[in-house]
């Protein structure tokens, strides 16, 4: 189905920031509904979590091209096709994945980049194995997300990861600090 979002933008310190909003974002706010974003407790998620972050990647995706950007005397109108995306931790981990096969795929964002940042590997984005439909992907895709380990939840055994898939077709991975890179491939 269509999903209507909207956005938000102001510009502080030379830098454009874009916030969307949609109705399902909201209805999980602390605050607003007594949970969490992620799920009703810790290591829980949601049944809408697939949809909802698959949402805000797209939405994510539309902004450079929708937004008229009068923020700059550099600068006025939608960015256009030469941007970085900066994708942050499994949440954001579709963008690179939609970015390929729905718009440069058709010669959009041509000289778009991802770069993928993690900020907390304990939370990878794992879904059952055969959500990979639900994600509206080309099956060339499922490879980087098929993923096998111990963890019960959603499933015990194999899945889709999201990290993983963020990591593998982004242009770019970082973390959040050189140590945590350190940490990341010596442990």
């Amino acid at each position: 189905s269509i999903e209507i979002v909207r956005f938000f933008h102001c510009y502080k310190r030379g830098v454009d920031r874009v916030f969307v909003d949609h109705p399902m974002f909201l209805e999980k706010v602390w605050g607003k509904t007594g949970s969490k974003i992620y799920g009703p407790k810790t290591g829980q998620d949601y049944l809408d979590n697939e949809l909802r972050f698959s949402l805000l990647c797209q939405a994510a995706l539309e902004a450079p091209r929708v937004l008229s950007l009068n923020c700059s005397k550099y600068f006025s109108g939608p960015y256009g096709e030469d941007v970085l995306f900066i994708a942050n931790d499994w949440h954001t981990a579709l963008i690179p994945c939609y970015l390929k096969s729905m718009y440069q795929s058709r010669g959009i964002y041509v000289n778009a980049k991802v770069a993928f940042c993690i900020h907390n590997i304990a939370y990878q984005g794992r879904f059952a194995f055969s959500d990979f439909s639900l994600l509206n992907l080309p099956d060339e895709y499922r490879s980087s997300f098929d993923f096998i380990d111990g963890y019960e939840k959603p499933v015990k055994g194999r899945k889709i990861n999201w990290m993983k898939a963020g990591i593998l077709e982004s242009h770019r991975v970082v973390t959040v600090s050189p140590y945590y890179a350190q940490e990341l491939v010596s442990s």
